[in-house]
C-alpha cells in the first residue's frame, strides 16, 4: 500500500471517530438519547467487520473521538478500552453484516417512540417531510423483548431488505443507512414529523395524506436542485458548527 493510500485509510479511521463523538451529542442537542443506552455503530473504514461504538457507561452528552473503541460480532474489543453493550452487539452487527449498510443508529427517542406505543404505529405522509419518508419505512410489529442473541439483529435485517428505516412496536426506531450525516440528519427529521404528527392526531381530526404523485415528485431527485446529494452533508457541518458553539470538545 502506498503512503498516499495509508495516509488516506487513517485520515478516514479518524474522521470516523470525530463524526460518530459529533452524531452523538447531536442527538443529546436535540434531546434523541436516553441516558447512556441505546447505540450508534459506524463500521471501520477498510473494513467489513470492524465497527466503532462509544463504550458503554459513557453518556452521550461527554462523547469524544478518542472514546471510541472498535468491536466485532462476537463482541470482543478490538481497539480502544471499554466494552460493547450486548443489545449493540446482537442487534448491530448482524444488521451491518447482512445489510452491508456503513451506519446504524437506534433510539428511543421520544415522539418516535410514542408514535410506535400505538396500536396504529404508521407515519401517514400528510407533510411535505413524512412524505419524504414514505415507501422508506420497515414496520416491526413484534417487541420480542430487550435484545441478547445475535438471531434478534438477523431477524431486523431480514426485514430491512431495501428500507432505510425501521419502526420498532414498543421499542424505538433504527436507521441503516451507509454515511453518518445521512443518519442523523434522518433521525432528526423523523422525531419531527412523529411529534407534528401526534400533535395533529390530538385535534381529533382526521389526517389529510398527500397524494402519490406528488409523493412522487417529493422523493425524486431535482435536476435544477444546485444542492442535489449534498444536502445532508451540508446539514451536518452546520450541525457541527453548532456544536462547536454549543458542546465543543467531540474532536479530541
Amino acid at each position: 500500500m502506498s503512503i498516499h493510500a495509508i495516509n488516506k485509510s487513517v485520515e478516514a479511521r479518524s474522521q470516523a471517530r470525530v463524526d460518530l463523538a459529533a452524531s452523538l451529542r447531536l442527538a443529546v442537542y436535540h434531546e434523541l438519547e436516553e441516558g447512556i443506552d441505546n447505540h450508534f455503530t459506524v463500521t471501520m473504514p477498510d473494513y467489513d467487520d470492524r465497527y466503532l461504538v462509544l463504550p458503554f457507561g459513557l453518556h452521550w452528552s461527554e462523547a469524544r473521538a478518542s472514546d471510541m473503541m472498535v468491536f466485532n460480532e462476537a463482541g470482543d474489543t478490538l481497539e480502544g478500552e471499554g466494552e460493547v453493550e450486548l443489545s449493540a452487539q446482537c442487534i448491530h452487527a448482524p444488521i451491518h453484516r447482512i445489510t452491508g449498510r456503513r451506519v446504524v443508529f437506534h433510539t428511543h427517542q421520544n415522539w418516535a417512540l410514542a408514535l410506535n406505543m400505538l396500536e396504529d404505529n404508521r407515519l401517514i405522509p400528510a407533510c411535505q417531510t413524512s412524505a419524504f419518508f414514505d415507501g422508506r419505512i420497515a414496520y416491526d410489529d413484534h417487541y420480542y423483548g430487550t435484545a441478547d442473541t445475535l438471531e434478534e439483529g438477523e431477524r431486523l435485517a431480514a426485514l430491512i431488505g431495501d428500507k432505510q428505516v425501521v419502526f420498532m412496536r414498543n421499542h424505538g426506531i433504527l436507521v441503516a443507512v451507509d454515511t453518518i450525516a445521512k443518519a442523523s440528519r434522518m433521525l432528526h427529521m423523523l422525531e419531527r414529523v412523529c411529534r407534528a404528527q401526534i400533535r395533529a392526531m390530538s385535534t381529533g381530526q382526521k389526517l389529510l395524506p398527500i397524494s402519490q404523485p406528488v409523493i412522487d415528485q417529493v422523493q425524486a431527485p431535482d435536476e435544477h436542485d444546485r444542492h442535489r446529494g449534498r444536502r445532508d452533508e451540508l446539514y451536518f457541518d452546520a450541525m457541527k458548527r453548532v456544536l462547536d458553539r454549543d458542546m465543543p470538545g467531540y474532536a479530541d
